[in-house]
């Protein structure tokens, strides 16, 4: 009996977030338009005509309002809440193609077809039914490996004829060899513009050179990781699909402010969201940390204004996931660096020495912790149900200066009553 070739199809969603701002603007069809980053700063999604225009990706938007101006290109603020929310419909969408999937970012999925026939009907199928279901344009690259996988997605964006599908493994291998040939070695997962310049340094140009190049030169000039890349474009699969997400580790919450802050107060605030944001976090996955780090930042375009960038870590006496102890040393270390002579632009919190919850090493000098297990099982279950931010630490919301810039947000179409589209 043999067993099946793997076959891997990455599902991606087109310009994503400005997909989903179109979704319930159909008056914004063919019109150029970007989303903006946080606190409206550069560009991170374009539409056709935008990228058509000369807009690039990451571009700030000043440098843009020209342009714009003279081409009507619309800039929308980012609407986190709502593209989470469609991309959840996606990736639930497309369960129904197979049991195995990895979600791989907000607007890309990895869908395992390895044994079922007519790859191509089941790859426009998919189309098809996200289109009809949540009206998200996606395109759907089939191949052996996640890497070709990709490749073969990449392809389906650009070439017209492929109509939104492309199977690498349907090719026959002179065919292959033509189309990697044809691809930059830039558009390989995992080689970025520093790898790029090095690459062509051993005369690899295109995804071609680098499938072929000499095995032991490569692992030895760019390191195991590399060399993994090139066998999975040999259809050797390297990379497995993450079926289930591993627990993190370290939990980051972090957020560039709207505006400057000079005062504790406000800073207190801020990191207030952000412990409860990462606690949620450690709770959703069953773990409590054991460190805390807290940094503030200044801003370091300002060149005209003193920079002050400090940070502080500090082992908890337990483990824990409690969003009110956690918070009350976030405070501590907040007031420890603040220095009131300094424009605080940035502040995070960053969680580590993560462990499961059943897993707890006792201290002879420190009294174990009872912590506020029901309370925060009562918050968590609030806002899943209300929405996050429903309920929260009195130390929330109070101050609005350190909130981000959203001035041309979209409203939140599919998850706040208040807000849903009239026909």
């Amino acid at each position: 009996m043999t067993t099946a070739v793997q076959q891997l199809a990455l599902v991606d969603c087109n310009n994503f977030y400005v997909s989903c701002e179109r979704l319930f603007r159909p008056d914004l069809a063919n019109v150029p338009m970007v989303v903006l980053s946080n606190n409206d700063g550069c560009v991170v999604s374009r539409s056709n005509e935008a990228k058509a225009l000369g807009i690039k990706m990451g571009q700030p938007w000043f440098e843009c309002k020209g342009l714009a101006e003279e081409h009507g290109i619309l800039a929308f603020s980012s609407n986190y809440e709502l593209y989470a929310d469609l991309s959840n419909r996606v990736m639930q969408t497309l369960s129904n193609f197979s049991p195995s999937q990895e979600v791989y970012s907000i607007d890309e999925c990895f869908v395992d077809l390895t044994g079922i026939p007519k790859l191509r009907e089941v790859s426009y199928a998919m189309r098809a039914r996200v289109g009809m279901w949540v009206g998200m344009p996606v395109c759907v690259g089939i191949g052996p490996t996640k890497t070709l996988a990709k490749l073969a997605n990449h392809v389906a964006k650009k070439h017209p004829r492929s109509k939104g599908v492309f199977n690498y493994s349907a090719l026959n291998p002179e065919q292959k060899a033509r189309l990697l040939a044809q691809l930059p070695v830039e558009e390989v997962w995992g080689v970025g513009r520093k790898l790029t310049k090095r690459l062509a340094l051993h005369g690899i140009q295109n995804v071609l050179d680098l499938r072929e190049a000499h095995v032991p030169t490569l692992r030895a000039e760019f390191g195991v990781v590399m060399e993994k890349v090139q066998r999975e474009l040999q259809e050797v699969a390297c990379i497995k699909l993450e079926e289930v997400q591993a627990d993190k580790q370290q939990i980051i919450s972090s957020r560039s402010f709207g505006s400057m802050v000079t005062e504790l107060p406000v800073l207190k605030d801020a990191l207030s969201t952000f412990v409860a944001n990462a606690c949620a976090k450690l709770r959703a996955q069953g773990s409590h940390a054991s460190v805390i780090q807290v940094f503030l930042q200044t801003n370091r375009f300002r060149k005209d204004l003193p920079q002050y960038m400090p940070s502080l870590a500090v082992p908890l006496p337990q483990p824990t996931n409690d969003t009110l102890e956690v918070n009350r040393w976030a405070d501590y270390l907040c007031e420890r660096m603040f220095r009131a002579s300094y424009q605080y632009k940035k502040a995070g919190i960053m969680l580590s020495e993560i462990s499961p919850v059943t897993h707890q090493q006792g201290d002879l000098l420190e009294p174990a912790s009872v912590g506020n297990t029901r309370l925060m099982q009562a918050l968590d279950s609030l806002n899943q149900r209300y929405g996050r931010g429903t309920v929260k630490v009195s130390t929330q919301g109070v101050y609005a200066q350190w909130q981000m810039r959203q001035e041309r947000k979209s409203p939140c179409y599919t998850t706040r009553w208040e807000e849903l589209p009239l026909v």
